[in-house]
Parts: structure tokens; sequence; C-alpha cells
């Protein structure tokens, strides 16, 4: 069984004032993502709304192999030199795999921190 693959993390740019641009490059290249590379369940750059300047990424792939291709596809490869003209100060993300995957809330609308659909 093949397990989901969760990118999170943060971009820091080195000219904050830059942030719109590089959103307005990046939507873009979100969407011909979603759209052309199969496996890609969730791809979102969006601002931090608490630190000026930072980019927040959350990503979602089906599996290692999609994630693999979208390091070789043309859109990846276009966001990354596009962010890098931009001006990166800095920039910390991270992949997880994914074993179990459930909803937040309960039957009761109560959220919950542990995974309870194996247990309940």
């Amino acid at each position: 069984m093949s397990k989901k693959i969760i990118i999170a993390g943060t971009i820091d740019l080195s000219d904050p004032s830059r942030r719109e641009e590089a959103l307005g490059i990046a939507q873009e290249l979100q969407q011909k993502t979603r759209d052309e590379e199969p496996g890609c369940l969730a791809y979102v750059f969006a601002a931090d709304p608490c630190v000026e300047g930072r980019i927040c990424v959350h990503e979602l792939w089906e599996d290692e192999a999609s994630l693999a291709a979208h390091f070789e596809h043309p859109n990846y490869l276009n966001m990354r030199n596009a962010l890098g003209k931009i001006g990166l100060g800095g920039a910390d993300t991270q992949k997880h795999r994914v074993d179990l995957s459930e909803p937040v809330y309960d039957s009761t609308f109560t959220p919950r921190a542990d995974f309870f659909s194996e247990s309940d």
C-alpha cells in the first residue's frame, strides 16, 4: 500500500515587500501543478498572515512516485527558478509519509487529537 506524502513548511523572501509578487507568480504554477500532475492532491503557497515576507507551503501527494515526478516536472522547476529570482532569505520545508488519515472531528463533532477510528 502506498503512503501519501505531505510537504509542509515555509519560504522566507529576502525582500519581504516582494511577497505579493511571488504569490502572483506562484498562483499560475500552483494551478498548473494541480491540473497537469497526476498524484497532486493539494498544492498551496500562501501568505503567512503573521510573518511579513513568509510564504507557507502545503502539498499533498498520492505517493512517492508522484512526488518524484513533480521534482522533474517543468512546473516545479519554473516555481523554483521564479522564487529564486525574487530572492530567498531562507526556507524550511519537510516531507512526511502518512500512515493513517482520519477526520479531526468525531461523530459528535468533537475535535480529537487521538486517532480514534482504529479504537472505536
